[in-house]
């Protein structure tokens, strides 16, 4: 790991690290407060509904802008400096993302009843909130491929500060919303607050107005379309399947055992959240640009297991600190009555403790270009979390939920291991290429 302190010591790394830092730090404290209000004006129930509601609208904020944030980010970076190449990127981007949003919008506004009733069941009428969040999440479109523009160009400090005020922003709507209009302002500010931050971005964009004039119809280009295309696969996997799943679980927690417990779930959910922005953040920043760089099974292996040894019994040591100071957390996060939130917290912890092993690993899939790979094991895992939890649900409660979460992240690790197995384990020579 000694390469990392070199790495982090490049000023654009140092840059982005301040970026994701500062947002991290933001989004924890915003989140951890709306956790609170919700806690206090709404209980446990809203809890579980305000949950389904935020799975909904990931999924529907991703198929909006088609999986292209990473894609459009990754290829301006290097097409920057060539106007023909950006002003495909800008035109194929900006207007495909454009009519996938304009649909997206369209088939939840005029499909609200049977959204809510598959969100939030016929006993509750939110119909109006699907038709709130279907005009809102044009502007949420925008925003990232605002920002996705900017951080191609490495605008890191407009972005730092368009994220900060966006998340202040958000959290004071949201919280205004709570206090004045308790589950229904939940629902309302969940669906709104992300769009908010676009009238941030304007500022932003207007910095950048001329690049508007890159974006022209007949500069759309499906070569460009096939450059986004595995990266769109990828993050529309990721961020359509778990949503749903997470839906579909809760939706049987409800069913089954009860909609308070459904609400514990999804408060332990919130905290495994808050702690995973860190780590991901770090592999993220770290790993995958060193994945790229590397070319040969001895440096991988290196890598893998320089990571395991000096930042996962850091987190580890993290988890084990979180379990003993649960009977504090879950009370200063939400309330009192959310005190059998206690008893998720094992296997949710071993649960996040194993997926972070495994990330280390696969995000070498995205490092390399795997795609397929990673699409395979992402389907066989949503797949599993969803069986073995409603199996260990039946036997043991909500607490099957989260039990489930360990079996199958421990089955994903397993597959992982599997196809990078003579890479990390297997007799390596000098010149071994292709980890």
């Amino acid at each position: 790991m000694k390469s990392f302190i070199k790495y982090i010591n490049t000023n654009v790394l140092f840059k982005v690290a301040h970026l994701n830092s500062a947002t991290i730090v933001t989004k924890i404290i915003a989140g951890i407060l709306t956790s609170k209000a919700i806690a206090i004006f709404i209980g446990v129930e809203g809890m579980a509904l305000i949950g389904n509601l935020r799975n909904f609208l990931s999924a529907a904020q991703s198929v909006s802008i088609l999986g292209f944030y990473n894609g459009v980010v990754k290829t301006i970076a290097k097409v920057k400096n060539d106007s023909v190449k950006l002003s495909q990127t800008l035109s194929t981007a900006y207007y495909l993302c454009f009519f996938s949003t304009v649909l997206v919008s369209f088939l939840c506004y005029y499909n609200a009843e049977f959204i809510n009733d598959l969100l939030f069941s016929s006993n509750f009428k939110y119909a109006y909130i699907i038709e709130i969040m279907a005009l809102a999440l044009p502007f949420y479109a925008l925003n990232m491929m605002s920002f996705s523009i900017m951080n191609g160009f490495s605008n890191y400090k407009m972005l730092l500060i368009i994220n900060i005020i966006g998340q202040i922003l958000g959290l004071l709507v949201t919280l205004l919303l709570i206090y004045e209009n308790n589950i229904d302002g939940a629902l309302i500010a969940a669906v709104v607050a992300p769009s908010l931050i676009f009238l941030i971005t304007l500022v932003g964009i207007i910095n950048r107005r001329n690049l508007m004039t890159y974006i022209k119809t007949d500069h759309i280009s499906f070569d460009m379309l096939k450059t986004f295309g595995p990266y769109a696969a990828m993050a529309l996997v990721t961020a359509i399947a778990l949503p749903i799943i997470s839906i579909c679980i809760r939706n049987y927690i409800i069913s089954e055992v009860g909609l308070k417990e459904a609400g514990y779930w999804e408060a332990m959910n919130r905290i495994s959240d808050y702690y995973l922005m860190f780590i991901t953040s770090i592999i993220t920043l770290y790993l995958v640009p060193r994945f790229s760089e590397i070319d040969s099974k001895a440096e991988f292996r290196k890598e893998v297991f320089g990571f395991y040894k000096s930042v996962m019994p850091i987190f580890g040591l993290g988890l084990v600190l979180l379990y003993f100071l649960k009977p504090f957390i879950v009370p200063l996060i939400f309330s009192d009555e959310f005190k059998p939130v206690q008893d998720l917290f094992f296997w949710q912890l071993l649960g996040d403790f194993v997926k972070v092993l495994t990330l280390v690993i696969a995000y070498q899939f995205l490092a390399k270009k795997m795609f397929a790979h990673f699409i395979i094991i992402e389907v066989f895992l949503v797949v599993m979390l969803y069986f073995s939890s409603v199996y260990f649900i039946d036997m043991f409660g909500v607490k099957g939920a989260v039990i489930g979460h360990f079996i199958s992240y421990l089955m994903h690790y397993g597959i992982v291991l599997l196809i990078f197995g003579t890479s990390l384990f297997g007799i390596i020579s000098k010149d071994s290429k292709k980890p």
